[in-house]
């Protein structure tokens, strides 16, 4: 099997954690971040590819990086189109590559499954369910009415078996239905919520998408092999959603479900996380039932509060009632109305060469504690609009100021004038951190140019 991991996200359902340069499945909420669990499920079942988008692949490559995953594919979309056009240039990709044979297993990547085995089980099964060209889709059997999930409903005939596992024929998808709809799904007994998964052969695919999308499909059809041409075709597509585009048009012969329970969540809300993990520890006087995320160094405490869900960043706090998280989305529509940076990112920040946190911003100034990994080192550079006072905190390495290198460690200090070329690199097996004070008149990380650079950045 190919699994393939879709990475894509607007970190509007997590925020204030989540933010459009750092999704959901990037985040620290659990031990490890869920796109790191999905990478590490699917290299057990095959060499993944991964789609995403062009502004995660710092991320993305430095997750890769974590995990000694150099061997994935990855497919960097300019621009978010949904599901359908991952898949179609996906299939278009491996057709080129003549892996049309090939089964593949479409995985999200911000969806936490904790019983892995059990998981890892219901794939193999599926897998073999596609090789007679069928869509498999897993389906996770519901627990109760839930309104914000999609619905497959299956015929009561089976199609094929694998011990407890069994492979239904699908009757429709649904739409999140209403209360009293999901209900009634529950206690017919036939309705299983959609988890997103997708097993299926290649050439079975394309197939599907010539039949039914057959615009799409020759668009995509022109894509080179190695990407090159991939935004002209991105531009040419419409955005939309496997299921619109495929799976509610094709006939219930071409489509399988496997109900099955393997611990599955979309941590789609605040009220999810609060269902699968402790919170921060809170000092709570007549109150009750509440969590709280936030600084684990931090005291948090409740006095006559119940049944709140409270989560704490360094520039931002929400407070919701449990039961309404699903309209945090509205906090981030009226943000993006003021044109609030709360929306986009954090104060700090991921680079290839390392991290940095903004430590002060103000008029006349601003600070920021940089590290930079061992062996790297950031774009030899200049700005217009600030100088900068870098003092080492840790480690040892080079400045390179106008041509000049100048060795420094913990305890130096290095003055960068306005306009100067300037770079710090790393030249040990530790990291190197600096604190930086800019003063000037516009402290904005877009004041940069660029000289010479690992990452081919512009």
């Amino acid at each position: 099997m190919i699994p393939v991991i879709l990475s894509g996200g607007s970190g509007t359902r997590l925020w204030p954690i989540s933010r459009q340069q750092m999704p959901k499945q990037f985040c620290t909420i659990f031990e490890k971040s869920l796109q790191e669990l999905t990478l590490q499920r699917s290299l057990r079942m095959g060499i993944p590819w991964i789609v995403t988008s062009q502004t995660l692949k710092t991320l993305t490559e430095l997750n890769l990086k974590e995990n000694q995953a150099q061997d994935v594919q990855v497919v960097y979309e300019p621009v978010g189109k949904n599901t359908a056009p991952a898949i179609a240039v996906l299939c278009s990709l491996l057709f080129q590559q003549g892996k049309t044979d090939e089964v593949v297993g479409i995985f999200p990547s911000d969806h936490l499954i904790t019983e892995e085995e059990a998981f890892l089980k219901v794939v193999h099964f599926a897998s073999q369910v596609a090789l007679s060209n069928k869509i498999v889709t897993l389906g996770i059997t519901p627990s109760y009415p839930e309104t914000g999930y999609g619905y497959i409903q299956t015929n009561a005939e089976t199609l094929q078996v694998d011990g407890d596992l069994k492979a239904y024929s699908v009757v429709k998808f649904h739409e999140k239905p209403s209360l009293q709809k999901a209900q009634d799904f529950l206690e017919q007994g036939s309705f299983t919520w959609n988890a997103g998964i997708f097993v299926f052969k290649v050439s079975h695919m394309i197939s599907l998408f010539e039949k039914y999308q057959p615009d799409m499909w020759r668009i995509v059809s022109n894509l080179k092999a190695d990407s090159e041409n991939l935004a002209e075709i991105y531009k040419q597509l419409q955005s939309i959603s496997i299921d619109y585009a495929i799976m509610e048009k094709v006939s219930s012969d071409e489509l399988a479900c496997i109900p099955a329970e393997f611990g599955w969540s979309d941590v789609g809300s605040w009220d999810a996380v609060a269902s699968l993990m402790q919170g921060q520890e809170v000092l709570n006087v007549k109150s009750h039932d509440n969590f709280v995320f936030g600084d684990a160094g931090k005291h948090y405490s409740m006095v006559g509060i119940e049944d709140v869900i409270v989560v704490d960043t360094k520039d931002a706090t929400m407070i919701v009632k449990k039961g309404f998280s699903q309209d945090v989305r509205h906090v981030v529509e009226a943000l993006v109305q003021s044109k609030s940076k709360l929306v986009k990112e954090h104060i700090f920040e991921h680079r290839p060469w390392g991290f940095f946190e903004v430590l002060k911003d103000t008029e006349n100034f601003k600070s920021k504690v940089i590290r930079i990994n061992p062996h790297a080192q950031i774009s030899y550079q200049s700005h217009l609009h600030r100088e900068e006072h870098w003092t080492i905190t840790l480690g040892s390495g080079d400045v390179i100021l106008n041509d000049e290198v100048i060795p420094v460690k913990a305890g130096s200090y290095v003055r960068i004038p306005m306009g100067a070329k300037h770079r710090i690199r790393n030249t040990s097996d530790q990291m190197l951190e600096f604190v930086e004070v800019q003063l000037g008149s516009y402290f904005g990380e877009d004041d940069i140019i660029r000289y010479e650079d690992d990452y081919s950045r512009k």
